[in-house]
């Protein structure tokens, strides 16, 4: 098994809602790193990256606030995801909010390319779509343009980080969804990327849905990299992010979804980011991300 990097962005400046900084620590604190070594992993935890605070910093541009500072500090997740990858470990990054994931993705894609000359596969596990740019969004939180950015649109501080485009629209699947901005949803119709609705998951299963979306994302690809993003399970389960949605993943389904990635044997990166410790119940999201991502990494029933 390959070893586990684990990565802390404590990155509070792509939300609307403060509080995603403190999400590595809870993390940490719910014992990932000891949970992950006794599964047989060899776990490096390489610390936080430095990330700047909203209160030293001006949000600049109202359509995407704080974009340098966070372009940077996904630039530093760049440079650092791909050490990892080049030693042979797998990245496990924790947040903060999800512009991180300009960041950490296009580590993998690059480093795919540049070893195997392959593309990126992408599973976007979230309750939004984060295609938003600065012309569609309504609230100018950088959160929600991450993947926009990946697939080479705007803001272009953040898709020029890496390749450009990091990922292509037939390899990324949006699983999860929920709550689209009207103009986003035109926007990820005109994309071509696949989506899979809560809907599609009511109607079909949640095992049925995953493995075509892992299907589709490794179509092509040498790898997958899963973005997961907290607020795609139900605010029941996990009420500790800052944009709930009621409707979301159970428990069952959010763990299934992560065992089926484990099954693939395809995964070379985990982001899981929006855990919001002021807004949790005794660390309750935290300890849940922990587990998921545990049954990402192996972790079996029997």
């Amino acid at each position: 098994m390959k070893p586990v990097h684990i990565i802390g962005v404590p990155l509070d400046l792509g939300a609307g809602r403060r509080g995603v900084d403190m999400g590595p620590s809870a993390l940490r604190i719910a014992g990932l790193g000891e949970q992950l070594a006794a599964l047989g992993r060899t776990v490096v935890d390489k610390g936080n990256l430095p990330s700047p605070i909203p209160e030293t910093k001006r949000p600049a541009d109202k359509r995407k606030k704080y974009i340098r500072d966070i372009a940077k500090v996904c630039t530093k997740l760049y440079d650092l995801s791909l050490k990892s990858l080049d030693a042979g470990a797998l990245p496990l990054v924790l947040g903060g909010d999800h512009s991180l994931a300009a960041g950490s993705v296009a580590a993998s894609a690059a480093w795919l390319q540049r070893t195997a000359s392959r593309p990126l596969g992408l599973i976007w596990v979230d309750a939004h779509g984060d295609m938003n740019t600065p012309e569609t969004t309504t609230s100018g939180n950088v959160h929600g343009m991450p993947l926009a950015a990946l697939l080479g649109n705007e803001p272009g501080e953040l898709a020029s980080i890496g390749a450009w485009p990091s990922v292509l629209a037939t390899h990324t699947v949006l699983l999860g969804i929920r709550n689209l901005d009207e103009r986003e949803k035109e926007q990820i119709r005109a994309s071509g990327v696949h989506v899979f609705t809560m809907k599609d998951i009511d109607r079909d299963g949640i095992a049925v849905v995953a493995e075509r979306a892992i299907a589709l994302a490794s179509n092509g690809t040498g790898g997958l990299h899963v973005s997961f993003d907290m607020d795609v399970c139900d605010p029941a389960i996990a009420p500790g992010v800052g944009t709930p949605v009621k409707g979301g993943l159970d428990y069952r389904e959010a763990h299934m979804v992560m065992e089926i990635v484990a099954d693939s044997r395809q995964l070379i990166a985990l982001d899981m980011v929006e855990v919001n410790p002021p807004l949790d119940v005794r660390n309750t999201t935290a300890e849940f991300a922990t587990e998921l991502a545990l049954s990402a990494l192996g972790k079996n029933i029997l």
